[in-house]
């Protein structure tokens, strides 16, 4: 994890791309191969690594002559390191942490992003009272922590077509007004539908619920996965919009989240007629399952669906 954060701070600044992945395999085989042979345990050193990033190293090959340097000083000159002056050196290794500080990222954070900034302040001062690897693990975790509590509560959003626009787009209910149609609302998802998301989503549509709402088209292009728990809570939700006298609806599933709810039973429990592939194929649907004596009387005309006649083939 140190060797990762080194690698990761000096990648920022030199514009690279890092693999973790090949950083941890490199590094674990350095590490089994070296304990047959009596050798130290390998790892990343900052102080190192910056003095040769700022000394215009280019290449791996770098670490390697620093190697061979630094045996060949044990072995010839070993007893004259005792008289360098602690002093200058610590002194070249502070300016070169200095120099590996990136303020401008850090006004960055402070203007874009407050939590982020927060985690960054806290992992820094953990490092001046905690083991390297351990402050490292505290950035981590509020980190993680973070992530989790954005991706459990994902934007729920009600739209609505923008009759003001060519093509009436669906867009955000708050920032244009545009009618809404008094039988059907449209949910846009933006996140996933796990089990950490659940009860926000839920307490979107219990809302819905005590307004009265009986049906909901649910908009899931912005949804990259659905686990167990969050199918079930689309057939429960589904089950309890029915016994209203509504339906819930879902339309623009990813490829993953479809192969999903194929390979189980949860489409047919969701039922597979209330699952489209695009949302112009929904509502024209849905719009035909609909209240006609609401229909007939409304005057709102939200969808291009929309008419004031009466619907003789409506199902309900």
């Amino acid at each position: 994890i140190q060797a990762i954060a080194i690698a990761r701070s000096i990648a920022v600044k030199s514009h690279q791309n890092l693999d973790s992945n090949q950083e941890f395999i490199g590094e674990g085989l350095s590490n089994m191969v070296g304990s047959t042979m009596m050798c130290y345990a390998s790892s990343g050193s900052f102080t190192r690594s910056g003095i040769n990033y700022e000394s215009g190293a280019k290449t791996p090959m770098s670490a390697i002559f620093a190697a061979i340097f630094l045996a060949m000083i044990l072995l010839l000159v070993a007893s004259l390191t005792a008289y360098l002056p602690i002093a200058s050196m610590g002194g070249i290794i502070i300016l070169v942490g200095i120099n590996l500080i990136d303020f401008k990222v850090i006004k960055h954070y402070l203007h874009s992003s407050k939590q982020e900034f927060g985690v960054l302040i806290v992992t820094a001062l953990s490092t001046l009272f905690l083991e390297l690897q351990f402050a490292i693990y505290v950035g981590v975790i509020l980190s993680l922590g973070m992530y989790l509590n954005r991706t459990s509560k994902p934007r729920v959003i009600t739209v609505t077509p923008n009759l003001d626009l060519i093509g009436r787009p669906l867009q955000n209910i708050h920032h244009h007004r545009s009618p809404t149609c008094p039988q059907l609302t449209i949910l846009r998802v933006d996140g996933s539908i796990f089990f950490g998301a659940i009860e926000h989503i839920a307490k979107t549509l219990e809302a819905l619920k005590e307004d009265g709402v009986k049906n909901v088209l649910l908009l899931a292009q912005g949804v990259n996965f659905i686990d167990v728990s969050g199918a079930d809570f689309l057939v429960n939700q589904s089950n309890t919009f029915k016994a209203l006298g509504g339906n819930l609806y879902i339309t623009g599933l990813k490829k993953n989240a479809r192969k999903m709810f194929a390979k189980s039973d949860y489409a047919k429990k969701f039922g597979e007629e209330n699952i489209y592939v695009h949302k112009n194929e929904a509502i024209a649907d849905i719009y035909s399952r609909l209240d006609n004596s609401i229909c007939k009387s409304c005057t709102e005309l939200v969808y291009n669906e929309c008419k004031t006649e009466f619907k003789p083939n409506s199902l309900t």
